[in-house]
């Protein structure tokens, strides 16, 4: 194990330990949980907003150093965009929950309004504050953080995002679904479309010369520069960043980006060269699996992805994982001759062909599916947490109840023997699942989670208490495999109520999962979900 600091533990000495396995991570941990919105503060450090960890990092952009700024367990539940006012403030976009924060330079955090549904983008102009909601038919609004009702300055907005003012005068914001850029006076008026059929645009930015720039969100990193108040020429960078997300312009006028998907903070040359300021990785990662040709793939969040070192690293970037596919919203997976299957906790599943590049949806609607298995008939097991279920879903799609009455099922695997079993993290336990009733394997467990069949033991990971236990399909007994497994939320974190999975019809928060998979050599794979590694867990040679 290397001695990398990371999110989890920022001395980099807490590695896993086990007396039967060796363990080394297959990329390196990732310093942020994705990058979303970022701006640069009055210290002259980038903020970093990271919606999936709940939190907001200061980076030094001459050094890679990153201060944690606004906790985890801050009340910021889910930030997604930043904003500075004149006063040094700042100013916070808590999307899920549908909050708007102002954090002092002090330090304190005071409510400015919890009457935006979705806010996303947000700026300041001078004391002023504008958001925008990302949602369809969505509000741009001005609110004030002394006090006074929001003013609403246009409706109609189809998912907004990321806005500036520009060297107009005028706000300029993003429609996402319809691929335009609008404009509008702060102190309202009609608002009128100034670009149209931009590829995926997800945040609008003006550089230090007044020239407009319109971030993609899609695999290509795209950056289309419009001249506006020039000759009104169009021109469109390809970077190679996997979801960018925002930008930012420092005092000499390098342009500094974020991705959604992989993390991480870049600068962006003109001609879209990217040099790595904090590295990019795993944002999770979540449900692992391992083909036959020994490829380990993660389902992370926004994307499929492949844990790779730094001098293997080619789209993902040096931070560790290569993004095989956007696919939004993958929970867990698992490999079934040459395909993946893949559950999203909002609904999905999905069968996806890496060689072919296609997908095929195999179950909509579901209630929070998230671990899956291939069955000993070639049918997908899916762990329905939300319905406290386990389903089968056969060749024609057919969904059908293999149990329910569950807790909380997280995870299943399927023995050689075809026989099913299910995870159960809120009711401590391992339940094997025979025609239709429940049998404890093993109870008593500190939040089980991922699970793997290997021969005639079975592993799951304690989240509770970050280790691995392995119990015996024969006899029943169970033993401790490794300890201090960075999953989870890192040391001195209290969790807190999970939040909506959904709010105003947009996905919120993803739940941690901590997936495990047997690869076709007998070592185990091991979402690390803490740090953003994937770990392998080795038997010695010849053992």
């Amino acid at each position: 194990m290397t001695t990398d600091p990371s999110r989890f533990d920022d001395t980099g000495r807490r590695p896993a330990t086990s007396d039967r396995w060796e363990a080394r991570r297959l990329n390196p941990p990732n310093r942020l949980w994705g990058s979303n919105g970022v701006a640069f503060g009055p210290d002259g450090r980038l903020y970093v907003a990271e919606f999936l960890a709940g939190r907001i990092s200061a980076v030094d952009p001459a050094t890679g150093d990153v201060d944690v700024i606004v906790p985890m367990d801050s009340p910021v539940q889910s930030p997604d965009d930043l904003a500075f006012g004149a006063d040094g403030s700042m100013y916070i976009a808590d999307l899920v929950p549908g909050r708007v924060w102002r954090r002092s330079p002090q330090g304190e955090y005071t409510l400015v309004s919890d009457d935006v549904k979705n806010p996303n983008g947000i700026t300041c102009v001078g004391d002023r504050l504008f958001v925008n909601e990302m949602k369809m038919d969505g509000r741009l609004l001005e609110l004030f953080p002394d006090g006074g009702d929001p003013v609403v300055l246009t409706e109609g907005l189809a998912l907004g995002n990321a806005m500036q003012l520009g060297p107009d005068g005028h706000l300029y914001y993003p429609h996402m679904i319809t691929g335009q850029v609008w404009r509008i006076p702060p102190d309202g008026g009609k608002p009128e479309v100034v670009a149209e059929e931009v590829h995926e645009p997800v945040a609008v930015r003006f550089d230090r010369g007044g020239v407009l720039h319109v971030l993609s969100r899609g695999v290509e990193g795209i950056v289309t520069r419009i001249d506006l108040h020039g000759s009104g020429s169009r021109g469109l960078v390809t970077s190679g960043v996997v979801g960018l997300d925002n930008a930012a312009f420092d005092t000499e006028n390098r342009m500094f980006v974020s991705s959604y998907a992989s993390g991480g903070v870049l600068e962006m040359h003109p001609d879209g060269r990217t040099r790595e300021i904090v590295p990019r990785g795993l944002d999770g990662p979540f449900g692992v699996t391992v083909d036959l040709g020994g490829t380990v793939y993660a389902a992370d969040h926004y994307r499929l992805a492949k844990p790779t070192v730094p001098e293997n690293a080619d789209a993902g970037g040096p931070g560790g994982g290569t993004t095989e596919e956007l696919q939004p919203f993958s929970h867990g997976i698992t490999a079934d001759n040459g395909v993946l299957h893949l559950t999203s906790q909002y609904g999905q599943v999905r069968t996806y062909d890496p060689v072919q590049k296609t997908s095929r949806v195999r179950a909509n609607g579901l209630n929070q599916p998230l671990g899956i298995a291939v069955g000993s008939d070639g049918s997908l097991v899916v762990a329905e947490t939300g319905a406290g279920r386990v389903v089968a879903i056969d060749e024609s799609d057919t969904v059908t109840v293999l149990a329910e009455g569950l807790d909380h099922p997280v995870d299943v695997a399927v023995d050689a023997e075809g026989r099913c079993y299910v995870s159960d993290d809120r009711l401590g336990a391992v339940l094997r699942v025979d025609d239709g009733e429940t049998v404890t394997v093993a109870d008593g467990l500190d939040a089980p989670q991922g699970l793997a069949v290997r021969g005639d033991e079975l592993f799951t990971v304690e989240t509770g208490r970050r280790r691995l236990r392995a119990i015996s399909l024969t006899t029943g007994e169970s033993r401790i495999e490794a300890e201090d497994l960075a999953v989870g939320l890192p040391p001195g974190i209290t969790p807190r109520d999970e939040p909506a999975l959904f709010t105003h019809g947009m996905p919120g928060s993803p739940r941690r999962f901590a997936g495990l998979a047997v690869g076709p050599d007998g070592s185990l794979v091991l979402a690390a979900n803490g740090e953003g590694s994937v770990l392998r867990l080795s038997e010695p040679a010849g053992e």
